[in-house]
């Protein structure tokens, strides 16, 4: 465990007066993320930078005193990234929220990493924009965090995640070097692509201090269908019919199996259409022609009606939308109510392939005596796949949580798929690599890391060992 000397805590009081926190409900309450089964470890100190030359000036007095430092945002990750090295720093980008530059010309918008990604989708709406890498959790993420695990969403089938919209990055490198990658050019082959090295490196390469993303034109009509299934294979079994046969790419397509709907039911205490069906299936089409996005979603509903869908419903107003969206966003926060001690995953696979991994995820956790539900973005192949302790002693869940998710990232693989499309390695998965990429790919890591981090200490633990 490191031991932060009394001679570095001078210093950084001397940075950051205040916003230094060394007392016991700071330190408690950053020693964690939101990943369900890991334990939390409580860090020395927590920070709080305000402006890229304090993070600089903070990571240049970590390096040279070889003390690790954990880069957070919200804290609303999934993988462990931003659980502490025990008595390290935690540095907490969520006063770094501000709006640096809008660039309505050239359809930019320049932010701070702690700004919750809703509100660059309001800064973008004021001006008829939208900032199409939202994800499920923008009402909490911080832009910043998205980055770090390279988030996903329920819009990823038709605009792709968070790192398909970033530009521009400014980064505090791990020796306390600021530098920028990429920026407002839309075409950019000068040197190496480092701007998507970043995305998705979990904070164990450089802290991003600035971003810019590209915006986009918001559509001016949407609409979403709810399609409930008599059984979870007859719905999955739809879905690369849904992306095929209709010639329409639905910006989003969502599947949730009967328990999650039930979850997020009685979470929110609202009904739902059909809610004995096995599963349902959310799509969202999105258009600038009425006529058009009337002719698409109706192709959709009846592609859906042809795979065996019980009726579908269609809710053409925001407000009818967004109900449905409710319940889809809801499970995540209900099985942390009802089902505290489960196990979500987010692997994914082959569209065409998400009917076997939900057949062989349900034989495993049968074999295991564990409950289990899925729910997810059905139309780019990751699914959410969750283990649930249930009735079952905490002895037997320890024992036996390790084994189902080994074999669950085995059949993964097997499925062509991955064991993270969304939530990253961090601490959870990391022990598991092994399993999705060989080790070519590990030393490969391995060795970028030390290039950026020769004294290992930004979130040092997470994704590797080093």
């Amino acid at each position: 465990m490191p031991e932060i000397p009394v001679e570095l805590y001078e210093k950084l009081k001397e940075i950051l007066g205040n916003r230094m926190k060394t007392e016991e409900d700071f330190l408690e309450k950053y020693s964690r993320d939101e990943t369900a089964e890991l334990q939390g470890s409580k860090p020395g100190v927590v920070l709080f930078p305000i402006s890229t030359e304090e993070v600089s000036q903070i990571i240049r007095l970590a390096n040279e005193y070889m003390i690790p430092v954990t880069p957070r945002g919200a804290g609303t990750g999934l993988s462990g990234g931003a659980i502490p090295t025990p008595g390290g720093i935690v540095l907490s980008l969520e006063k770094m929220n501000k709006l640096i530059e809008f660039d309505e010309a050239n359809l930019m918008i320049t932010v701070e990493p702690g700004m919750i990604t809703s509100e660059i989708q309001k800064i973008a709406e004021k001006y008829n924009l939208i900032y199409a890498g939202d994800p499920c959790s923008s009402e909490s993420s911080t832009i910043g965090g998205n980055i770090a695990e390279n988030a996903g969403g329920n819009k990823v089938l038709k605009y792709g995640p968070t790192g398909a919209h970033v530009y521009g990055l400014e980064v505090v490198l791990p020796t306390g070097e600021v530098t920028s990658f990429g920026g407002k050019m839309v075409k950019n082959v000068t040197g190496l692509d480092f701007v998507h090295l970043l995305v998705g490196s979990e904070g164990t390469l450089g802290i991003v201090t600035k971003i810019t993303l590209r915006l986009m034109p918001k559509p001016r009509y949407s609409v979403a269908l709810l399609a409930p299934f008599e059984s979870v294979d007859a719905a999955i079994s739809a879905v690369p019919a849904l992306i095929k046969d209709a010639g329409v790419m639905p910006s989003s397509l969502e599947f949730m199996d009967n328990p999650s709907i039930k979850l997020a039911c009685d979470f929110l205490n609202v009904s739902f259409p059909y809610s004995e069906a096995g599963a349902h299936l959310i799509l969202e089409i999105e258009g600038n022609d009425k006529e058009a996005v009337a002719d698409e979603y109706e192709k959709l509903g009846d592609i859906c009606q042809r795979e065996g869908a019980l009726e579908v419903f269609v809710a053409d107003n925001r407000n009818t939308r967004e109900k449905l969206w409710k319940v889809r966003k809801a499970i995540a926060e209900a099985l942390m109510v009802y089902s505290p001690v489960h196990c979500m995953e987010d692997v994914s696979v082959p569209t065409a392939n998400i009917p076997a991994l939900l057949k062989g995820a349900r034989q495993i956790a049968k074999a295991h005596d564990l409950g289990t539900i899925a729910f997810g973005h059905a139309g780019d192949g990751n699914v959410h796949i969750t283990f649930i302790k249930g009735k079952s002693s905490i002895e037997h869940w320890n024992t036996h949580l390790k084994t189902a998710l080994a074999n669950l990232y085995e059949l993964t693989k097997n499925l062509g798929g991955c064991i993270s499309g969304e939530h990253g390695i961090g601490l959870k998965r990391k022990k598991y690599l092994p399993i999705a990429v060989d080790q070519a790919q590990i030393d490969l890591i391995k060795g970028i890391k030390r290039v950026f981090d020769p004294n290992n200490i930004l979130n040092p633990g997470k994704i590797i060992d080093v």
